[in-house]
């Protein structure tokens, strides 16, 4: 058994996966962002009532560039008292069993390739789509993060007169049409016509997006997540209209997206990272050493 934790810029979720599956679970909303000594107190306390069972380690998913050899985190996406936190190192010392961090997304590719949608593929991406847009790549069945945990970054790809993340995610929603993308779902889901509209107009840059990933993965499956993806069929149609312009079209023929249908997933993603470390190295290490 492992402990996954999936820590966002709002909430913070914790649980045991047991043979793919998550046993038991805690979340709540993230308090006190401004003091990183809160914070920290806060995941130690949410994962120590854990440590009754027997786990082999710890994995977390952060939305932060992460540097995975020594498990910091820098400047953690929407939480500023973590500009460079040793996550790993304050985990290890606390409960004394391995810790091993990455991107959130990342775990969120790695949940659907291990246990979701994805495990008849050795080559996907996962794109998760909420406040912003990112992406975890899998390339013969291995997560490729790059050298600085930055592979996957579609999102800040140039696009437009921004980049493609301000036109593909729920910034949309506010910076063109002074709504949220929960309201504009709400609307849809209620027939209003321009509400559908937006959502139209959102699958084209979404779909600029996915051609990015094309472009550059060339993968067998793309897998959506993330708080948008269950608004998936009002942007679905114009997604596929702005692929009619791709210039290998029969890459598109071949492509299968998938949505996930997982809510925990990305918890599953994060304690698969623990199995993923421990696969690499052949064996359980003492925590004090370098995985």
């Amino acid at each position: 058994m492992n402990i996954g934790i999936d820590l966002g810029g709002t909430k913070i979720q914790v649980g045991i996966e047991k043979n793919g599956e998550i046993i038991s679970q805690t979340k709540a909303l993230l308090k006190d962002k401004d003091s990183l000594s809160s914070t920290l107190k806060q995941v130690i306390n949410f994962i120590r009532p854990l440590m009754d069972h027997k786990v082999e380690g710890i994995g977390i998913g952060v939305p932060s560039v992460v540097d995975v050899k020594n498990g910091i985190v820098y400047n953690v996406t929407n939480i500023p008292s973590w500009k460079k936190v040793e996550l790993k190192a304050i985990l290890e010392k606390e409960f004394e069993i391995p810790v091993f961090v990455n991107n959130d997304v990342n775990c969120f590719a790695i949940g659907e390739h291990r246990f979701g949608l994805g495990t008849q593929y050795s080559n996907m991406v996962g794109m998760s789509i909420g406040t912003g847009l990112g992406s975890g790549i899998i390339i013969d069945n291995k997560l490729y993060t790059g050298i600085n945990c930055g592979a996957g970054e579609i999102g800040l790809l140039p696009y437009k007169d921004k980049n493609i993340e301000y036109y593909a995610s729920g910034n949309f929603f506010s910076s063109f049409y002074d709504t949220t993308a929960l309201d504009a779902y709400k609307a849809a889901k209620a027939g209003n016509p321009e509400a559908l509209s937006q959502w139209g107009e959102f699958g084209l840059h979404f779909g600029a997006a996915v051609q990015a990933v094309l472009y550059t993965y060339d993968p067998e499956a793309i897998i959506i997540g993330g708080s948008l993806a269950k608004a998936f069929h009002f942007f679905k149609d114009s997604m596929e209209e702005s692929f009619k312009d791709f210039i290998y079209p029969e890459i598109i023929k071949k492509l299968n997206i998938l949505v996930s249908n997982n809510e925990n997933i990305a918890l599953l993603g994060a304690a698969a990272l623990v199995d993923q470390a421990l696969e690499h190295a052949g064996t359980i290490v003492n925590p004090s050493n370098s995985l």
